[in-house]
């Protein structure tokens, strides 16, 4: 009788297991055959300090428009799985020149230096309009011109760093530029508030969230300084990757998933449609 019962279970435990495999080939594999694609791992650097892109929301769930279009990107692509790395901004570059990750996501432009190192994909997915962000209170800025003589505080390899410094090289190094620390972004909203620095450069839409939500008092003045497309940046010879990315990424364009996306992180749609 013990014997029948353990032959029982073992049977059942073996069904089980057989069940889990079936379950695990029909995602790999959805169309059901028999030979089931293997399935690349891809890290993905993001960071957790950028309003509306990439953040912890108030449960400590990552989320925002880059990363949910990386999930988009990921159900669009069965023999890929993508996976989170999350790290300071000014880590994300060194990480991918590392092979520590093998993708950023996280609003990045083109600039001639990251082009000689990295592999950019060729569907832009967003507009990216940075311009002068001051205190609430301040009147005395209203253009990066204004910026002369002040200091300006920025990510040490953002886009907004190229930008100040190209303006510095014509300029007789005018603006004084102020790199942040491991806070990033919260280290520049508590210097601003606090009169440490004059200004900043961001997004429309990153300053809307931030006076939401933790009120940094900040503001925009002036005209965009620049509207620059983003991409997604990967090491030089993922190119196989890069490919399938922008397939996914012409499908989610085309259905108007990336406008939903965009609009609902925000507040309007900065996609780019080629």
């Amino acid at each position: 009788m013990m014997i029948a019962s353990a032959g029982l279970a073992l049977a059942l435990l073996s069904g089980c297991a057989a069940d889990s495999a079936k379950d695990t080939a029909a995602k790999v594999n959805p169309g059901g055959n028999s030979a089931a694609p293997a399935v690349t791992k891809i890290v993905v650097g993001t960071g957790t300090q950028f309003a509306n892109i990439c953040f912890l929301d108030d449960k400590g769930n990552l989320t925002g428009y880059d990363v949910e279009l990386i999930r988009e990107i990921d159900k669009r692509l069965p023999e890929y799985e993508f996976e989170f790395k999350t790290m300071d901004f000014s880590n994300l570059l060194l990480s991918l020149e590392t092979k520590k990750i093998d993708l950023i996501a996280h609003q990045m432009e083109v600039n001639e230096e990251r082009k000689a190192k990295f592999l950019f994909n060729d569907e832009a997915y967003n507009i990216f309009p940075n311009q002068v962000v001051v205190h609430k209170d301040r009147t005395d800025i209203q253009s990066l011109d204004d910026l002369k003589g002040k200091k300006v505080m920025v990510g040490a390899t953002s886009n907004a760093a190229v930008l100040l410094q190209d303006y510095n090289k014509t300029n007789n190094n005018a603006i004084q530029i102020v790199y942040s620390g491991s806070g990033g972004t919260n280290d520049i909203i508590a210097q601003l508030k606090s009169g440490r620095v004059d200004a900043t450069i961001s997004t429309e839409f990153a300053v809307k969230q931030r006076n939401e939500t933790i009120d940094s008092q900040q503001k925009i003045v002036g005209k965009a300084i620049s509207n620059s497309k983003v991409y997604f940046i990967l090491q030089k010879e993922r190119t196989e990757v890069k490919e399938k990315v922008d397939e996914a990424l012409r499908a989610i364009k085309k259905d108007g998933t990336l406008s939903k996306l965009s609009t609902k992180w925000l507040g309007a749609d900065y996609t780019v449609s080629e």
